[in-house]
């Protein structure tokens, strides 16, 4: 069977991966000739985390991502598994209450439980949880690792669509709002830092009532830090929203003060109002869309879901019936 695919970011990428699996001849319309910053992906944090995204998200997001971390390994990504701290500062204390009270699968520490597993932490913050069963990757390794995959299996890597006809994955995100009117834009802010005086080795979420931070270690003395959710499809980078990111670093571990300034960045990435992925189907075109902040973490199920629509026929979790 022949199949296209529109969009090279996290989704495009998967559903390519998926078709070769079944042993479709496939083509994947991208206009850049790399992975790179014009894909909400290139932005991503990597965090496998489903059951910290249990605090907020839907069900399907935390029974569904918990394969990911094994999924991504399969293609030869390296995967960290290592688990999430997260902490808060003294005076959010029943911020981790409430985290606690919303999260499965988590055990809470004491300030030396805390130092066993990142030193760097234990002597400043008295009491954390530990998300043992998750893990984290580096998302931009794995976009490039998946695309040159592809290559050495024989798929075709082309600048534009043009008009050929048959069975088509339309992964483009949020420029597929001019057919999916319901989609809007989450804007995601992130930071990467260096410094050799931060240690640490697993991903960290900073509990905050207004401004919560994420920070994922990367290779070579990298952190990439990250706002969770802004409801906005706003891409501008602002003074304010800049400083609170690295206000919130600097709270969790005063060494960011200090560090090297790498990269800031913006981006917008698509959901629907339930914050929910979706396969819509209308004639030869499959969209695959709405993956939210959980990109890295549901892309391989909705992938495979949506390979398995188009292939056996089946009507999957993430199906809509489209109804324009």
């Amino acid at each position: 069977m022949q199949a296209r695919v529109i969009g090279a970011g996290v989704a495009g990428l998967c559903v390519a991966t998926e078709l070769v699996a079944r042993g479709c001849e496939v083509t994947v319309f991208d206009p850049s000739p790399m992975p790179g910053p014009h894909a909400c992906s290139w932005w991503a944090g990597g965090m496998l985390a489903p059951f910290c995204e249990g605090e907020t998200a839907e069900e399907p997001v935390v029974r569904l991502g918990q394969s990911a971390a094994d999924w991504w390994a399969r293609q030869g990504v390296s995967v960290e598994r290592r688990g999430t701290l997260v902490l808060t500062l003294r005076r959010d204390r029943r911020e981790l209450d409430r985290f606690a009270r919303r999260v499965a699968e988590h055990e809470t520490l004491d300030s030396a439980g805390l130092a066993a597993l990142e030193p760097d932490l234990g002597g400043r913050f008295d009491r954390a949880l530990h998300v043992a069963g998750e893990a984290h990757l580096d998302p931009r390794a794995a976009l490039r690792h998946l695309r040159a995959r592809l290559e050495q299996a024989g798929v075709a890597f082309v600048a534009e669509p043009g008009h050929a006809k048959g069975l088509t994955f339309d992964c483009r995100g949020l420029a597929a709002r001019d057919s999916l009117k319901d989609l809007r834009g989450v804007k995601g802010e992130m930071a990467v830092l260096r410094s050799a005086d931060i240690r640490l080795t697993r991903p960290v979420r900073l509990l905050h009532p207004r401004y919560p931070l994420y920070v994922v270690p990367r290779a070579d003395g990298l952190f990439m830090l990250g706002a969770t959710q802004i409801e906005s499809d706003d891409v501008r980078r602002t003074v304010r929203s800049t400083l609170e990111l690295l206000s919130a670093a600097y709270a969790l571990h005063p060494a960011c003060g200090e560090a090297e300034l790498v990269e800031v960045g913006v981006d917008a990435r698509p959901a629907f109002p339930d914050n929910l992925p979706r396969l819509v189907r209308r004639g030869e075109t499959i969209y695959v869309n709405g993956l939210f902040r959980h990109g890295f973490l549901l892309a391989p199920e909705l992938a495979r879901e949506a390979v398995a629509a188009a292939c056996d026929g089946s009507k999957p979790e993430f199906w809509h019936e489209d109804h324009d």
